[in-house]
């Protein structure tokens, strides 16, 4: 994540990587609410986020109550298993989340079929704004300009 924090701060963005235990998603969500509110920044201040399972770990997060953050960003949500086109698991708890969200996600990616991901969100999370890159994979390193780009045009709109 170095390569999203040093982009966003480029971006006038103030950004931070937290690592988190990996484990089973749900289990890592109080390691990485313990890490938020050590920021000791408020809510309504706080945009939460992260990479593939980084980034499920963070929407958990947003959908478990009390509130930690004024927005997610998932980027390459891990929404099934390659192969396993079974999205119903990894995005039951999102129409729980009721923050703003930016999904960005690589048209070719193997954990996130695109017909999926956009059913998901068009049933479960339908005020998401989803950006995808077309010929990207799970990485999205070959696009990361394109994409903190977005990510700060959608924190900029925040404001």
């Amino acid at each position: 994540m170095q390569a999203h924090v040093e982009g966003l701060a480029a971006r006038a963005i103030d950004a931070r990587a937290i690592d988190l235990p990996l484990r089973k998603a749900e289990l890592a969500v109080p390691v990485y609410r313990e890490r938020v509110t050590a920021q000791a920044l408020p809510p309504s201040l706080l945009v939460i986020g992260g990479q593939s399972y980084g980034g499920r770990v963070a929407s958990l997060l947003a959908a478990a109550p009390p509130a930690v953050c004024a927005a997610l960003v998932c980027f390459s949500y891990p929404l099934h298993r390659p192969g396993q086109p079974d999205w119903d698991e990894r995005s039951r708890h999102w129409p729980a989340i009721d923050v703003p969200v930016l999904l960005l996600s690589g048209a070719a990616d193997p954990f996130a079929r695109l017909d999926l991901l956009q059913r998901a969100r068009d049933e479960r999370l339908p005020g998401a704004r989803l950006v995808t890159f077309p010929k990207v994979g799970h990485s999205l390193k070959p696009v990361l300009g394109d994409v903190l780009d977005e990510v700060a045009a959608f924190i900029h709109d925040l404001q």
